[in-house]
């Protein structure tokens, strides 16, 4: 009897917490790997860089990042009036996973 009284507690506590992200798979933090802009342009421009070049990546700053549908969406830019590409990523907030990289005509 005391056996189940204790399975229903550990039960009932974990459906309290593990909804509000107490609870971590592996450690993973409760926002995932990307939680914040910042963090989402920082993982493209290390993906940028080597494909593209450094100097072609830092002249398309600033850079802006949206969030949509859990993915990250992180494009460059250019300036007011100016044709051409920028570089793009789309990022999974989750779990960090880069799932496309390409660059503009």
């Amino acid at each position: 009897m005391k056996t189940i009284k204790r399975m229903i507690t550990i039960v009932m506590l974990f459906a309290v917490i593990a909804p509000h992200g107490v609870l971590h798979a592996a450690g993973k933090p409760a926002e995932g790997y990307v939680p914040d802009e910042a963090t989402a342009i920082a993982i493209a421009v290390a993906v940028w860089v080597p494909i593209y070049g450094k100097d072609r990546v830092e002249g398309k700053k600033p850079y802006k990042a949206i969030l949509k549908d859990g993915i990250w969406q992180v494009r460059g830019s250019l300036p007011h009036g100016w044709k051409g590409g920028v570089p793009e990523a789309e990022i999974s907030k989750d779990d960090g996973r880069i799932l496309r990289v390409s660059h503009g005509k």
